[in-house]
């Protein structure tokens, strides 16, 4: 009998799970998890601020998922070290659990700036777990004022999810623009609009650079004052505990199409990884929740004595604030064309005769389209591409495309 083990308890360890017994049903699983709750999705911890959903209904998986599937969860231990001769790992509660495979599904840390001053301001949170949201709603009421430093996905998201709970909000980014990882300079702007419409203030192109307790001093020279601070600057991936084994590590742990590392038996999944992004032809971080459960999917069938590759990984976004949703995938490069219509907004990017990558502002419905369109490389003078930028529908594949993707004609 193998011995699988798993560091890291998300959506890639979900998918690796899923992934083992899809190809050995008995085998010993154990999935040690840093973290002392069962997996839940991580991007709803903006909902549970908001009232939205509870700690119940944010499980990924169903309360009996382990027991179904034969695992060992070591709740609240934290992997310290990989021994690849010995094939074990060490946790830091002086577990050592051997394994015949081991997939990394580390995922990445808050990346926090060495303000000065810092160590002075009593209520700073981060916001990338669940224990980060029940912390933060510990402190926060209807007076407070709420200082968050980065405008990207995760600082937004908080803001959205404690704008009714909080007496203001104000977000800072060196950046000139909000999302300036995944929306382009118009586009952001429509965006930041509507965030200051609900009540969002923003200081852009400026952040602090000095604490002293509850004021901030910015890099333009103006103060803020604040009750309540939330450090959402970035992330890096955890790539710690396979480099320190001897593994070929980059921005991210380095991973083949199989998910296996440089080292022999040892895969890695999700955002502590670095792969290849299709769109771009290039490797780099693609730390997005799918892409994190299909190599973790990938991983497992691979660490069971299966064979399967991911080889169509994009960058991908799917997100909504104060009703008013986005979606985007790809790279924005190439010719842009655009669609506007009853306050939508469509942004597609053209390369070669291919869709590189699309924004999406408003009416996101089938973007899925788009998406396999970048993932398979279609053509787009296979396709009737001219109307799919208005309405996006199974109707721009051939007949015999369809056939192939849908079974039948749809």
């Amino acid at each position: 009998m193998k011995q699988y083990v798993i560091i890291g308890n998300g959506a890639a360890a979900v998918g690796c799970i899923e992934g083992i017994r899809s190809v050995d049903a008995k085998s010993k699983i154990t999935v040690i998890s840093k973290e002392p709750h069962h997996v839940y999705s991580r991007p709803l911890i903006s909902y549970y601020l908001e009232g939205k959903t509870d700690t119940e209904r944010m499980k990924y998986r169903t309360a009996d998922f382990y027991e179904k599937n034969g695992c060992q969860v070591l709740y609240g231990e934290t992997a310290v070290k990989i021994d690849k001769d010995a094939k074990t790992v060490t946790t830091d509660k002086g577990t050592v659990t051997p394994y015949t495979s081991l997939c990394v599904a580390t995922g990445s840390s808050p990346f926090v700036p060495p303000f000065e001053g810092l160590d002075m301001v009593e209520k700073k949170f981060s916001f990338m777990t669940l224990d980060d949201a029940l912390a933060l709603e510990q402190v926060i009421t209807k007076e407070s004022r709420v200082l968050i430093v980065g405008a990207g996905l995760i600082g937004l998201k908080c803001a959205e999810g404690i704008a009714a709970r909080v007496g203001s909000i104000t977000v800072c980014d060196l950046a000139d623009r909000v999302l300036s990882s995944i929306l382009d300079s118009e586009c952001a702007a429509v965006i930041q609009d509507h965030l200051e419409e609900n009540g969002i203030h923003f200081l852009l192109s400026d952040s602090a650079v000095k604490f002293e307790k509850n004021t901030a001093f910015m890099k333009s020279g103006k103060t803020v004052d604040f009750d309540v601070l939330v450090l959402a600057v970035g992330v890096r991936a955890n790539t710690a505990l396979v480099k320190e084994a001897g593994g070929e590590v980059n921005r991210g742990i380095l991973v083949g199409d199989s998910m296996e590392t440089s080292i022999f038996s040892i895969y890695a999944a999700g955002d502590c990884t670095e792969g290849n992004d299709i769109s771009l032809g290039a490797r780099r971080v693609l730390a997005i929740m799918p892409n994190a459960y299909l190599q973790g999917q990938t991983a497992g069938v691979n660490m069971a004595g299966g064979k399967a590759v991911f080889d169509k990984a994009i960058p991908m976004n799917s997100i909504g604030f104060f009703g008013l949703h986005i979606m985007s995938a790809g790279t924005y490069d190439g010719e842009m064309t655009e669609e506007q219509e009853n306050g939508s907004l469509k942004r597609f990017f053209v390369k070669d005769g291919l869709l590189k990558g699309f924004i999406l502002i408003g009416k996101t419905e089938r973007a899925g389209i788009y998406t396999s369109l970048i993932r398979e490389k279609t053509p787009l003078d296979t396709i009737d591409f001219e109307s799919s930028k208005k309405l996006a529908s199974n109707s721009i594949f051939s007949l015999e495309t369809r056939r192939k993707k849908f079974g039948g004609v749809v």
